[in-house]
């Protein structure tokens, strides 16, 4: 809230070089930013009795938003990739997705391994999850496992992430 829309009886006032000026009518506050051709801005809504501050509110919300962006660059995001595998994956097959995944967490991603089961390989859920475990297993010097596998419709799904 700047200026007019400030409708508060009471506001504690902090001077545009940083020093208190006290606590006085919301009017009163207005009058002397409009002295100092600067505007009214609320900063602290919540305290009791409400912050404003004197200052050019152009330069404030300029300096809000690189403040956001600055943040926003430093905020690092994690992906998370999949690696997709059959019930009847061979085993140099099953080597080359596990490297696949291996780079995908050494750069910091989460990798979603899915078992797909189609057709008749549906009566054999239970001697499939071997696969999951043998992959996990390959990737245990890097990685652990954030959720177990978990059927879901036709596809066993399982989260490695990164060891810390």
């Amino acid at each position: 809230m700047i200026n007019e829309q400030i409708r508060d009886k009471e506001v504690r006032v902090i001077g545009e070089d940083g020093e208190q000026l006290g606590i006085m009518s919301s009017k009163e506050a207005y009058k002397l930013a409009k002295e100092a051709q600067l505007d009214l801005v609320k900063i602290a809504p919540t305290a009791k009795p409400p912050v404003c501050k004197i200052i050019d509110y152009g330069k404030y919300r300029y300096e809000q938003a690189r403040k956001e962006k600055d943040a926003k660059k430093k905020q690092k995001t994690i992906g998370i990739k999949e690696v997709r595998l059959s019930p009847n994956i061979e085993a140099n097959d099953l080597n080359t997705k596990a490297n696949m995944a291996r780079k995908f967490i050494e750069k910091g991603d989460k990798v979603k391994v899915t078992l797909r089961f189609r057709g008749r390989e549906m009566a054999h859920i239970a001697s499939s999850k071997h696969v999951l475990d043998d992959f996990a297993e390959m990737l245990s010097d890097i990685a652990v496992i954030e959720k177990p596998a978990k059927l879901e419709g036709r596809s066993m799904q399982m989260f490695l992430t990164e060891k810390r």
